[in-house]
Parts: structure tokens; C-alpha cells; sequence
């Protein structure tokens, strides 16, 4: 049942990503939710200490803004996180006799490169290796985690 659920979420993370990826940054703007959520900035002075450099740019709350600052911190969380989650769908899909690290990993990679390749034919879109290396972070902080938990529950079932 457990590997059933897997691919259940790696298809719907696959299917997420082909609709996201096909939509204009217009398309997908949270910056009016926000201004809806949260009207009165929560955060604001602490997260005007932040500054990010991203894509030859500094990405802070004096450089854009409140709320475009707290949607870039989103959409780069969701990466992070959608594309661990990709990773550990995979992971737990296949069987334990196969090298499933190493697996989910390249796999994880492909649909990373083909997510930001998707962007770079979509208007208004762009394609960066940084979104790539984000992915990828967030795949492997999440094998790592599931790895370790897997040598772990070995050790204990041998002991």
C-alpha cells in the first residue's frame, strides 16, 4: 500500500509541476493573496534584514518589496520542498533490492532539468540552473533523511 501511495504523489508532484511550468509568472502571482492574508506585514521588520542574491539580483524587502519578497521565499520553498518530496515518492516506489538513492536521485535531476526547460518555453518564464541546484537541494535533504531512517530501522531490526 505504502509504494502505491508513492507513486500516487509522484504523479500528482509530476502533474503540479507540468501545469505550474506551463503558466505565466502573471498566471501565478500570489501577491494579491498575500495582500489579502496578511494586510498588516507580519515579519516586515524582521525580514528587512534579509537580503538574497539571486540571478545577478538582490532580492530583499527594500529591493522589491514586502510581498514580492515573501512570494519569492515561497516559491523557493515550495521547490525545496515539492522537489524532496518528488525525490521521496520515487525512493519509496521502488523496490528495496534497487539501488533506490542513486535511483530517485538521477530520476529527481531529469524532471528538475525538464521542469525549468518547460519554463524556458513558457512567456514570461524563465529557466535558471540555480532552480535546478534548489531542487536538487531539497531531493537529497530529503534522501538523505529517508536514507538514514531506512539504515537505521536495519540496524535496530538486526540488533
Amino acid at each position: 500500500m505504502r509504494k502505491v501511495i508513492a507513486i500516487i504523489l509522484v504523479l500528482c508532484i509530476i502533474s503540479s509541476l507540468l501545469v505550474s511550468s506551463s503558466q505565466t509568472y502573471e498566471q501565478q502571482s500570489l501577491i494579491p493573496t498575500l495582500q489579502n492574508l496578511l494586510p498588516t506585514k507580519p515579519f516586515e521588520s524582521a525580514l528587512s534584514t534579509l537580503s538574497i542574491h539571486y540571478w545577478n539580483t538582490t532580492i530583499s524587502v527594500e529591493e522589491r518589496g514586502y510581498y514580492h519578497f515573501v512570494e519569492f521565499l515561497l516559491r523557493k520553498s515550495a521547490h525545496f520542498i515539492l522537489f524532496g518530496l518528488l525525490a521521496a515518492g520515487i525512493f519509496l516506489s521502488l523496490p528495496s533490492r534497487f539501488p533506490r538513492f542513486l535511483i530517485a536521485s538521477i530520476l529527481t535531476l531529469l524532471l528538475a532539468c525538464g521542469d525549468e526547460t518547460h519554463q524556458y518555453f513558457t512567456g514570461g518564464r524563465t529557466a535558471t540552473i540555480r532552480d535546478v541546484i534548489l531542487d536538487m537541494s531539497g531531493a537529497l535533504t530529503f534522501l538523505l533523511f529517508l536514507q538514514i531512517t531506512v539504515w537505521l530501522r536495519r540496524r535496530k531490526k538486526n540488533d
